[in-house]
């Protein structure tokens, strides 16, 4: 299954050819990995809408779809082939949040197909129904800056209005959730990581203002159900609802409901998130419970602390923040790994030592230094162990090590580092 490529997207290749000449290593990674999930994840279907895959799960994550085609979106605006690929993608996500805003990852069709025989509400279009606050937010996200790229307010028709008001209503019950959510997700004979606690309703939370979620970016389980991140990503797309809302819409009312949820979630992150580290000063945790507990830790998938700028949290030059990425990129961060090739943040949903090229490509995506971003594209280039690809992860001391083959989310960030820092002038 092959589409066939966009012309603005076949034109960008070919700058790169004459661009990245001098660096032909960089040069096959990018003409591998920029157009890879138009070519091998992503379906024009019948309806007017697109699926995307993540490459080897057949399944089409909210998140992921999303993250994949994020790269693009610069392109766009004169393209309409690239237009009706991400107003596609877009109406198929709402339709599918419509469905279940609770549920993280889709089928095509109605297939009854799944992960697993998880003891969990579905319906024959859900793949898996993870709680991921994230997975709300992308959709949102994408929407907000294909708009901006483009002009064009297609992608708030159709499913857009109906399934926002779900979101917002699903975040209003989550805010509240050991007293007002019925979700449920428990999954047998796997690791912990897959399952939640307490009868499937996660451990016990203190109300914040926040919005809980059960699972991580990783779809690994929360230890503390409030997971910092996603909020800070939750807060940003409610400003763009809110705008989305006041400008397109014009909907008094949803606007003031996203601005009223945005400002308890800014209240509730900067109240309870901050912890004061005795060498790196305050700093945001990871996760946290509302009754004093922390998961001090970053997580290579996004969003993550590293990512706080990218998500439009917060800039780069923030004191807390930086005192974050100090801790997160040192060996404090239990899932920072150093090693004879490479070293990184990590994950616990991968083995220890194994780091992801989607964290390197962040932490130089949210880098002010040049000589930080020269340095991990460098990383980039001589650890795909041959493949012309990225992967999942790598391990630090033998790149040759690694998982996914396949993952296109990998493949579209780093693609979206390389396409900037060509714009920018900063390969040479």
């Amino acid at each position: 299954m092959t589409i066939p490529l966009p012309a603005s997207i076949a034109k960008q290749l070919d700058a790169a050819r004459v661009s990245l000449a001098h660096r032909p290593k960089l040069l096959e990674l990018y003409a591998n990995c920029f157009p890879n999930t138009l070519q091998t994840t992503t379906k024009l279907l019948d309806d007017g809408t697109s699926f995307v895959f993540t490459g080897d799960i057949p399944a089409m994550w909210l998140r992921d779809s999303s993250a994949q085609v994020r790269q693009y979106l610069p392109f766009a605006r004169e393209d309409a082939d690239l237009r009706r690929i991400v107003e596609g993608l877009i109406e198929r996500q709402f339709l599918y949040i419509g469905m279940d805003p609770y549920a993280n990852a889709f089928n095509e069709e109605p297939n009854g197909k799944r992960w697993d025989e998880d003891l969990a509400e579905t319906n024959p279009w859900v793949w898996e129904r993870k709680f991921e606050l994230d997975s709300l937010c992308y959709p949102i996200q994408l929407s907000y800056l294909y708009w901006k790229e483009t002009g064009s307010d297609a992608v708030f028709r159709g499913s857009f209005d109906r399934s926002i008001r779900a979101i917002l209503r699903l975040m209003e019950t989550e805010q509240y959730h050991m007293e007002k959510s019925d979700y449920r997700f428990s999954r047998t004979n796997c690791p912990a990581q897959d399952t939640l606690r307490n009868q499937g309703r996660g451990m016990p939370v203190g109300y914040t203002g926040m919005v809980w979620s059960g699972f991580r970016p990783s779809d690994d389980a929360c230890t503390f159900g409030y997971h910092i991140p996603s909020n800070m990503f939750a807060a940003v797309v409610l400003g763009y609802v809110r705008e989305i809302a006041e400008t397109v819409m014009e909907d008094a009312y949803l606007a003031a409901w996203a601005a009223r949820l945005e400002d308890d979630i800014r209240y509730g992150i900067e109240t309870y998130c901050v912890y004061r580290h005795p060498v790196h000063g305050p700093m945001y945790a990871y996760e946290t419970d509302g009754y004093g507990h922390y998961a001090l830790m970053d997580d290579a998938n996004v969003p993550s602390l590293l990512a706080i700028p990218y998500l439009g949290y917060t800039d780069a030059s923030n004191p807390v923040y930086l005192n974050t990425r100090r801790f997160i990129l040192s060996p404090d961060n239990p899932y920072f790994y150093r090693g004879t090739a490479a070293e990184g943040i990590g994950s616990p949903h991968t083995p220890p030592r194994y780091i992801w090229p989607i964290s390197l490509t962040m932490q130089a995506l949210t880098s002010t230094s040049d000589e930080e971003v020269g340095r991990i594209v460098a990383m980039l280039e001589r650890t795909d162990a041959g493949t012309g690809f990225m992967h999942e992860g790598l391990h630090v001391d033998d790149p040759a090590q690694f998982t996914r083959p396949w993952f296109a989310w990998a493949n579209s960030l780093f693609s979206e580092l390389i396409t900037g820092l060509m714009k920018d002038g900063k390969l040479g």
